[in-house]
């Protein structure tokens, strides 16, 4: 299957096909025009103007008002790269760099960055071949753009750097020897075309959306399963309820949650409990706001993964090279900050439920074993899960209030963007994992709730959990059953 970049944008769901179903990339016809078209408009204004151009005809940063001559255009973007690979820390996960390599591609498709043709057919190259550059997670102020994520990702194009290729690490060197290619011979700006924009902020939100839209529809169903087994009740998820607020995703949630309960024999059982405690009474209010949040978001990244964001931005048609700030990862940064809050309560409140249900409550034994005391049960799956629940908590910390200055102070303000984004997908599987140990929780809460049923959405789930984990009837050790349940949820599509 071929995906043609082109003026068309891409989506959030675009993406995940791409990635998800092994798309390869190919340049429309139009791509490669304005790309050439740039590019020839570029060159023509170096040769007849004596007006310095920032980045192309001078130094960086602070180093602005160093002018650079034609001899020097092209190795000054080769040093521009070299010098800026300065990462460290974990490696990107290869999803992340892939989507790098893809948004980095529609960026200079659009013809305002002066890139050569035959170097963004390199990074059509890498993406199309499975080549993922080594990226590291922690260097990006998310300002000049994500300089460092984006020399470490464009340092095997020049046969430097290193990348993983079918699950072995080699350098820039040996994988353009393997694949029989030349390194690519930077003209001028092609550098700063590569290295300035918001491609490793906008990749990292765009994984984490991903997740999170199968976690947030995770959490409603897991949330039922809990409901049911702690005998609850369901005049909450009263629709006529959420009328009265009418926010978006708290009116969708009750719905979710009254299709879900549809049908079942434990939600028709007369109720001791007049009310239920706000983990199960406010499933609507909670989940609705994360769910509104994720919505939010998802619009902001849309316009980002569509955007020319390096710097100077070229437009030829106009007669124009502009040095601004399109490199500024503010937009997204703040949203992102947003985002980890909303993954994050997700997270608080499916764990509040957890402890609710090895409580002994409402007629469950303690821990949920037949024979508390001798067994310990789930007592310490919920120590877990409040563990990592705080972690994300501690995360939650806005990157964007911190601004250090960099450069000399040219560049004086700085979102912290890339912080925001690698936070935002620690958050997001540090609450998969919650909701993991909920869904252990809330399948061995139920069992003791029979010979009731639940509905039949919820049994198909149940039975199926069931194949790959079991009831415990005494203690076991557990963690094994955690990570079966984390894989079960990334393969089982809830209804």
């Amino acid at each position: 299957m071929i995906h043609k970049i082109s003026a068309e944008h891409l989506s959030q769901d675009l993406i995940d096909e791409i990635i998800t179903n092994g798309y390869k990339l190919e340049l429309s016809d139009d791509s490669r025009a304005r790309i050439l078209h740039c590019r020839e408009y570029l060159d023509k204004k170096i040769a007849e103007s004596d007006t310095p151009i920032y980045g192309v005809t001078t130094g960086f940063g602070s180093l602005c008002d160093i002018n650079i001559n034609a001899e020097q255009m092209a190795k000054l973007q080769v040093n521009l790269i070299m010098s800026h690979a300065c990462g460290i820390g974990n490696r990107l996960p290869n999803e992340v760099v892939k989507i790098m390599l893809l948004l980095k591609v529609q960026s200079l498709s659009y013809g305002h960055s002066g890139c050569k043709l035959d170097t963004v057919e390199r990074l059509v190259d890498f993406f199309n071949n499975d080549i993922y550059p080594i990226v590291y997670e922690q260097g990006s102020v998310g300002a000049s753009g994500d300089l460092v994520p984006l020399a470490h990702l464009s340092l095997p194009l020049l046969g430097l750097g290193e990348v993983e290729y079918q699950g072995e690490r080699m350098t820039g060197e040996e994988i353009l020897k393997r694949m029989g290619w030349a390194p690519i011979q930077l003209g001028s700006k092609e550098g700063l075309s590569l290295l300035n924009g918001t491609q490793n902020m906008s990749a990292l939100a765009v994984w984490s959306l991903i997740k999170a839209k199968r976690i947030v529809a995770w959490a409603d169903t897991i949330a039922a399963i809990s409901l049911e087994a702690f005998d609850g009740r369901t005049e909450p998820f009263n629709v006529a309820v959420h009328w009265l607020r009418a926010h978006k995703g708290q009116l969708a949630t009750a719905v979710k949650m009254n299709k879900l309960l549809r049908d079942s024999e434990m939600a028709r059982q007369p109720k001791a409990n007049v009310q239920d405690p706000y983990s199960f009474r406010c499933i609507p209010q909670v989940h609705g706001a994360v769910k509104d949040t994720l919505s939010y978001v998802k619009g902001i990244i849309y316009i980002e993964i569509n955007a020319a964001t390096d710097n100077p931005s070229i437009c030829p048609d106009e007669d124009l090279i502009i040095s601004a700030g399109n490199f500024h990862g503010e937009p997204i940064a703040l949203p992102m900050d947003f985002l980890c809050i909303a993954m994050s309560e997700l997270g608080n409140i499916s764990e509040r439920r957890t402890y609710q249900l090895v409580s002994g409550k409402r007629g469950l034994p303690s821990f949920l074993v037949a024979e508390p005391g001798l067994n310990s049960g789930f007592m310490i799956t919920q120590y877990t899960a409040a563990s990592i629940v705080s972690q994300s908590k501690t995360l939650c910390m806005p990157s964007t209030a911190d601004s250090i200055p960099t450069s000399q102070g040219q560049e004086d303000h700085v979102s912290m963007g890339a912080n925001a984004g690698t936070k935002l997908l620690r958050i997001t599987d540090n609450t998969e994992r919650v909701l993991a140990i909920e869904l252990f929780t809330a399948a061995q809460a139920l069992d003791f709730r029979r010979p009731l049923r639940s509905s039949p959405i919820l049994e198909r789930l149940h039975a199926a959990y069931r194949e790959k984990v079991p009831f415990i009837t005494h203690d076991v050790v557990m963690y094994p059953h955690i990570a079966e349940t984390v894989r079960f949820m990334r393969e089982y599509e809830v209804e």
